[in-house]
């Protein structure tokens, strides 16, 4: 069974944060629940595993992570992950996503466009319901990235350019206290006593992810997956 993915996810980060977050593979795979990376074997291939549970029902699948290309000038990231449990289910995502300049230069968007093939047990839950709870799944996620990338430091480059406004330098000139009719002349450098450096600002609180990295919110999963499974059998008695 195949389900495709088209999601966009608009971040209270900019843009330079959200990429440096979506480039390091480790990290976004920190942030879907149950997924973690355990190796990397190059600079392209790593090798993990994703834990789903959803009550009495439950999956380990461990598999194989592919970088297939990674472009720093569109800010693009697609990845190839496969993987299967010892039940025999089996489970594959081709996934590009991207990050996209938001309305203002503090904000950025995550696009992703994934296809996700599932053989075994969890196929039987049928495309619908699949979608459904990849969407839960997604959305957890992207709280998780968003956290994430708000915590990275700014770069120089972004801090220098939003402190250059304040940073202005007068030059003036020395007057004479005589008749307004002297000329104005450069006055000697008169020296003057060393102020006290202003206290740093505090740095803001560290905001916390809306969700675990690791925990799959199972409450709200199991929910659809009894309301699909009701309404499957009501269908099937009305026929």
């Amino acid at each position: 069974m195949e389900v495709k993915l088209d999601k966009r996810y608009p971040l209270e980060v900019d843009r330079d944060r959200a990429w440096r977050m979506l480039r390091d593979v480790a990290g976004v795979a920190g942030c879907m629940p149950g997924a973690a990376i355990t190796e990397q074997t190059d600079e392209r291939h790593y090798k993990g595993n994703v834990k789903v549970k959803v009550g009495p029902a439950g999956a380990a699948f461990a598999g194989d992570i592919e970088v297939l290309a990674l472009d720093e000038a569109t800010m693009t990231l697609q990845l190839l992950g496969k993987g299967a449990d010892r039940g025999g289910s089996s489970a594959s995502m081709d996934l590009r996503a991207s990050i996209e300049a938001g309305d203002t230069p503090a904000t950025s968007v995550l696009v992703g466009q994934a296809a996700v093939i599932v053989n075994g047990k969890f196929a039987q839950f049928g495309g619908r319901l699949m979608t459904q709870v990849s969407d839960m799944l997604l959305a957890q996620f992207a709280d998780n990235f968003r956290a994430a990338a708000a915590a990275l430091p700014e770069t120089q480059a972004a801090t220098a350019a939003a402190s250059e406004p304040a940073a202005v330098s007068v030059a003036t000139p020395a007057v004479s206290a005589a008749a307004g009719t002297q000329a104005v002349q450069a006055a000697p450098a008169v020296p003057v006593s060393p102020v006290a450096p202003a206290a740093p600002a505090k740095p803001p609180a560290p905001v916390a992810p809306a969700a675990k990295p690791n925990e799959i919110n199972a409450l709200a999963i199991a929910w659809h997956l009894v309301k699909g499974w009701f309404a499957g059998l009501l269908g099937r008695r009305q026929a």
